[in-house]
């Protein structure tokens, strides 16, 4: 491990100081829950057992009582003299004694009890998937069974018949991919939902090469076609894990000198790590990691073989820097192909982890290299094999206790330092992991208790007094937390998904817990940042993409798979993130003081509110944000420049359906049968008459002709797809002087139609109507 030249230092009472950058507590201002005071051991409340001989009226006016019967006191003021009892016998006064004991011993229950109460609201981000300690206010009956859209699930199903040859990446379209599971949740009967919003008008304009490629053609014909293997084949920055370094006896037969370049040549690779891998996925501390790195070479001139551990984390930091590296980069500074380099460095770390014995492993070292290993492989595309290998990594670190602090165990800075960045990369690779093959996080956040890493230099570790609490300043480690904790808080927000399912927790509830959240990191770190260092540049483009996520997160199952239209306020946040999504990810990918750091962008987002935007421009192609939004979808799906602009929507929905209907037909996607049920209840409410089998009703809007649209297809006119801005569910939609036949009509509510319940007057304390207008025309 990078951290073995280190002393082991003690940090005594490191976790009681306070610290204005607090650690692992770092979402309760987020969450708008105030700290609790740390519990103390409360001392045994005594009791005063002496006797009172003075009259009560002395006693209460605190005069001095000759205990005279009656007193002067009483005699001169003319009042009543009193006296308490004669003294108990002894076996009362232990009585009395007794009972005065049982009441301290409640009132210390009762005060434990409040502090843990306490505690729980301070830790409520880290409630349980099935927990209760979210408190709301009882729903009305008739609204206990509301729920999000049937048509999205977390969990996926094969038949048995399916190919397993196939890769299960999904499809390329442009520069995104997409599969059978979307935004983390699997979507089975999304060509279905896409064709409804197509077929409501128009012809399929596109050329005969496209159409060929539609799921009505002929298996072998698309199989076989050279469109097929293209768009379903992985794309160049793909890489596959392999298995062969988990199930070695550990004795290769494969020399370090058969992957180890010259030091000149790995010199370079590391300065390229420092510069693109480091600053974005800093999983070891430089200093002592540079001296680990010397002694490595120090043993190679010698012809001593350094250990499994170091030779594992020597070759995955080099790995990572080919990675990082462009093509032609690779190709003029080493006279090689990029792809024959990443082979030859990925069989290296392999074969360097199957020495170090990964799987049995109780190193430090060798799990960080495992880790680092994965940094290149889980970005954009990512396959069940990358999931099964996070899952084994993840195991193994909790084996070894990173999911408890090392301030537990008395390690030194540095090694509680490291431990911290491993494990938070973990978290962050099983939320991605998640989202691209499901079906659900397996770290749960009441399972550890590991800090954040410190907001420090990471000299300043290496110190004689080292820091113990965070600096309220731009430093090294600032970025890597801005990842860490909104990592974190996307791990609440997807539990909080599951919560709404159950009505255990309300909408405006969990955006506000998002809004607290993104005013939390803006005084928390980005008040910091300086926009002309590219660096601290990125750290606010990342920081706004993952928190405009959480919108998307939460409310893309309420866009258009719901009976009743969704209100525009939300419809109006779904656009304005999305499409700030999409531009800060291209600022990432095209802007040259950036471009170091570029490769890892897919792990950041993978443009999947694209597809949002997309069916929402194409329903309201008239929106105040149809150019900024046009202009992230002709980056993100590549349309061709001989498109008709009227076109371009239909063109691009109608290649995503049908490249969708062949990725599902090939994995023989099987839907629940309770989602079949839905599908055919919503069918038969909406009547719907189009070809597709089964219909669905996909976003639609009762009319007075009778007729449904989905938002403002082409051909519509504007009077029929308007909506008001102070548009409420249950509340006219239009104003008075609307004519009849423009107002829209829903059906009465039947059982098991879904809504969406919010609180308004919260709703406008979080997004002022002011900041969401109506731009529907």
């Amino acid at each position: 491990m990078d951290t073995a030249s280190q002393p082991v230092r003690s940090v005594p009472n490191a976790t009681s100081q306070e610290n204005p950058f607090p650690e692992k507590q770092s979402f309760n201002g987020a969450l708008g829950i105030s700290p609790a005071p740390p519990p103390t051991a409360a001392p045994r409340v005594r009791r005063r057992n002496r006797m009172i001989t003075s009259c009560l009226e002395c006693r209460r006016r605190k005069l001095k009582c000759d205990k005279s019967h009656p007193c002067a006191n009483c005699t001169k003021n003319t009042r009543d003299c009193v006296f308490l009892a004669p003294a108990l016998d002894s076996a009362s006064q232990m009585k009395l004694t007794e009972i005065k004991e049982k009441m301290g011993s409640l009132e210390r229950v009762l005060e434990q009890d409040v502090a843990r109460n306490n505690s729980t609201r301070q830790q409520s981000w880290k409630a349980d998937l099935e927990g209760d300690q979210v408190d709301f206010a009882p729903e009305p009956e008739d609204e206990k069974n509301l729920e999000p859209t049937p048509l999205a699930t977390a969990d996926a199903v094969y038949d048995d018949d399916a190919d397993d040859d196939l890769a299960d990446l999904g499809f390329a379209m442009g520069r995104m991919r997409l599969s059978d599971r979307i935004g983390g949740f699997f979507r089975p009967k999304m060509v279905e939902e896409m064709s409804v919003s197509l077929n409501d008008d128009g012809s399929d304009n596109r050329p005969q090469s496209h159409k060929s490629l539609s799921p009505e053609a002929h298996h072998p014909q698309y199989v076989t076609s050279p469109q097929y293997n293209k768009f379903l084949a992985p794309g160049p920055t793909y890489i596959a894990p392999s298995s062969s370094f988990f199930f070695s006896s550990g004795q290769s037969s494969a020399s370090l000198i058969d992957y180890l370049p010259s030091r000149f040549i790995a010199n370079r690779l590391l300065g390229q790590y420092w510069l693109a891998v480091h600053p974005i996925c800093r999983l070891v501390h430089r200093p002592s990691f540079q001296r680990r790195y010397d002694a490595f070479w120090a043993d190679v001139e010698l012809g001593v073989e350094p250990t499994g551990s170091l030779q594992a984390v020597v070759f995955a930091a080099l790995f990572s820097g080919v990675v990082s590296m462009s093509d032609n980069a690779v190709l003029m500074a080493f006279g090689t192909s990029k792809k024959d380099l990443v082979e030859n460095f990925q069989m290296g770390t392999e074969t360097a982890l199957g020495r170090a014995n990964v799987i049995r492993t109780t190193k430090v070292e060798t799990l960080q290299a495992l880790v680092m290993y994965m940094i290149p492989l889980c970005r954009g595309e990512i396959s069940r094999s990358h999931s099964a290998l996070v899952g084994t990594a993840l195991r193994i670190a909790e084996c070894m206790g990173l999911h408890r602090d090392g301030t537990e165990y008395g390690f030194g800075p540095v090694e509680i330092h490291v431990r911290r960045l491993i494990w938070y990369h973990i978290c962050f690779l099983d939320i991605r992991t998640c989202e691209a093959q499901g079906p659900r996080p397996h770290i749960r956040s009441d399972e550890f208790d590991t800090q954040f890493p410190l907001n420090v230099d990471e000299e300043e570790l290496e110190a004689l007094d080292p820091p113990t609490m965070s600096a309220p300043r731009w430093t090294d480690m600032t970025l890597t937390l801005i990842r860490m904790e909104a990592n974190e808080m996307c791990r609440v927000v997807w539990v909080d998904r599951l919560k709404l399912e159950k009505r255990k927790i309300s909408l405006t509830a969990v955006l506000g817990k998002i809004e607290n959240f993104r005013k939390t990191m803006k005084d928390k770190y980005l008040q910091f940042i300086n926009d002309n260092i590219p660096v601290q540049h990125l750290g606010r483009q990342i920081c706004e993409i993952i928190t405009l996520r959480m919108h998307i997160m939460v409310l893309h199952r309420y866009h258009n798979s719901v009976s009743f239209q969704i209100p525009d306020r939300l419809r109006q946040i779904i656009i304005s993130s999305g499409t700030e999504i999409m531009e800060r990810a291209i600022t990432i990918e095209t802007s040259p003081a950036l471009s170091p750091w570029a490769w890892y962008s897919s792990a950041i987002q993978q443009y999947h509110s694209a597809l949002l935007l997309l069916m929402e421009i194409f329903a309201f192609p008239n929106r105040k944000e149809a150019d900024r939004i046009w202009r992230c979808l002709d980056y993100v799906f590549e349309i061709p420049a001989n498109i008709p602009k009227d076109q371009r929507g239909r063109w691009v929905m109608t290649e995503v359906r049908d490249k969708m209907g062949i990725y599902i037909a090939s994995r023989k996607v099987m839907a629940p049968s309770s989602m079949l049920e839905r599908i055919g209840s919503q069918s038969t409410h909406s009547g719907s008459t189009t070809s597709v089998s089964p219909p669905i009703s996909v976003g639609k809007v009762r009319h007075g002709n009778g007729d449904f649209a989905y938002g403002q297809p082409p051909g519509t006119t504007a009077q029929h797809t308007q909506v008001h801005e102070n548009f409420r569910p249950g509340a006219p939609a239009f104003s008075s002087s609307a004519p009849p036949a423009a107002m829209p009509v829903s059906d009465p509510p039947i059982q098991g139609d879904k809504t969406i319940d919010i609180d308004w007057h919260e709703w406008d304390k979080l997004f002022p109507p002011d900041s969401n207008p109506n731009c529907l025309a």
